[in-house]
């Protein structure tokens, strides 16, 4: 299990504790808490930190590459916006299957992980942006400029999707479909009785869709390469194709932006093992229902392989409540099995949450972060189930408090 250490990065303060500062993240790792408390921050480290590693692993990097000083912070981190987010006191560790790589002091430090290495499961890493419905209400996004790397990414992955369909899919909520027309160039969303261009869609389909496509697209992805795995490039295959792109790298006219395509490219020759997708704000611009809907999607589409990885930021508390039913699905379906193991309770439990979309206890943990003192705490859970006791639902009790003062001041004017 990979994990992670933050202290004095952006709103990061002391980071997180407990465990020695370690955050572990494990096949469901979610990050609660206010606006501009860092939530993101950690969700983008981690991404880098894996495709760094990755990178590492298959040799597109080299160690002594990656540590020259200061490419950490001006090229890698950049590409999530992080690079400003340093300062003097910053420390970020990070311990994976493969590698481990520490920051610290201004430098560096890049460490084989020998005693896991063969465990290390390459990864297809999404990381999917809260500015995600962007790509859905802007006509030709990727003609403007200085939109943020990411999502120049996340649009790449989203149209690479589109053109791979070959017919029209179903949509998680509202009984909707959506449907890409080759010919046209046009995201279409189609209803029972109407139909019309995913740019004149809500806000909340323009959010969900790309999310929903890319997700399944990949995760699928996975499952289809692990069947067929000839449409991949063979070692022998591999050493070839990395000459011819180690050619291409040492030219020293070649720019960063280049380098980095020309990395991407070797990398979508190679095989992945598993999908670490990482979502900001799954819940965005979607009624509580939908927020469960999407979940289950996710979280089916994350139960598709052993070792692929969901992490999500969240304002929502409907998040956080759905994901408890899910892991209390599991344990009520376990115990079913051990005692009744009954039929007629097996399709009572997977009406109320699908067997693909359960999730064991041990594989969830939470992440509360404070904008106010940068410090990180790990939700509490009591036999199995996350605590009640966090940000966003005593911001909900809150609500409820002020709301009973309303109705008293109401009696007084009686």
């Amino acid at each position: 299990m990979s994990k992670i250490r933050i202290k004095n990065f952006g709103p990061i303060k002391e980071g997180y504790l407990e465990n020695d500062g370690w955050i572990d993240i494990k096949k469901v790792t979610v990050f609660i808490g206010n606006q501009g408390s860092g939530k993101s921050t950690v969700a983008k480290l981690i991404s880098t930190l894996s495709w760094i590693e990755k990178s590492l692993y298959r040799e597109n990097s080299t160690k002594s590459e990656v540590k020259r000083k200061p490419k950490f912070q001006n090229y890698y981190c950049d590409y999530q916006n992080l690079k400003n987010y340093f300062q003097q006191n910053s420390e970020i560790e990070y311990v994976g299957d493969a590698f481990t790589m520490h920051y610290k002091d201004g430098r560096l430090n890049i460490q084989d992980n020998r005693s896991s290495r063969d465990d290390y499961a390459v990864p297809k890493i999404m990381y999917v942006p809260a500015e995600r419905n962007f790509v859905s209400a802007v006509s030709q996004p990727d003609k403007l400029k200085y939109l943020p790397k990411p999502l120049y990414t996340f649009l790449d992955e989203f149209e690479r999707s589109k053109q791979e369909l070959s017919e029209s899919i179903s949509l998680p909520i509202n009984n909707l479909k959506f449907h890409y027309d080759k010919k046209k160039s046009e995201s279409k969303i189609i209803g029972n009785s109407h139909e019309l261009l995913l740019s004149e869609g809500s806000s909340g389909l323009q959010s969900l869709i790309p999310l929903y496509l890319v997700s399944k697209n990949l995760a699928e992805g996975i499952n289809s390469i692990s069947d067929n795995s000839k449409n991949k490039a063979s070692l022998d295959e591999m050493k070839i194709l990395r000459q011819r792109v180690i050619k291409v790298l040492t030219n020293p006219k070649l720019t960063e932006e280049l380098r980095l395509s020309a990395i991407d490219i070797l990398s979508s020759l190679t095989k992945n093992d598993c999908f670490l997708n990482i979502v900001e704000e799954p819940e965005q611009n979607l009624f509580p229902t939908s927020q469960w809907s999407i979940l289950k999607s996710l979280l089916n589409f994350n139960n598709m392989e052993e070792d692929n990885k969901l992490i999500m930021t969240t304002h929502s508390p409907y998040i956080i409540n759905y994901l408890t039913l899910a892991i209390k699905a599991n344990f009520v379906y376990k115990k079913m099995i051990e005692t009744v193991n009954n039929i007629e309770l097996s399709k009572k439990i997977n009406d109320i949450v699908p067997s693909n979309s359960r999730v064991n206890s041990t594989d969830v943990v939470i992440y509360e972060l404070d904008e106010i003192s940068g410090k990180i705490k790990r939700l509490k859970d009591y036999e199995g189930l996350p605590s009640d006791e966090n940000y966003l639902n005593e911001k909900m009790a809150e609500n409820n408090e002020m709301f009973s003062k309303l109705l008293d001041i109401e009696d007084l004017c009686r």
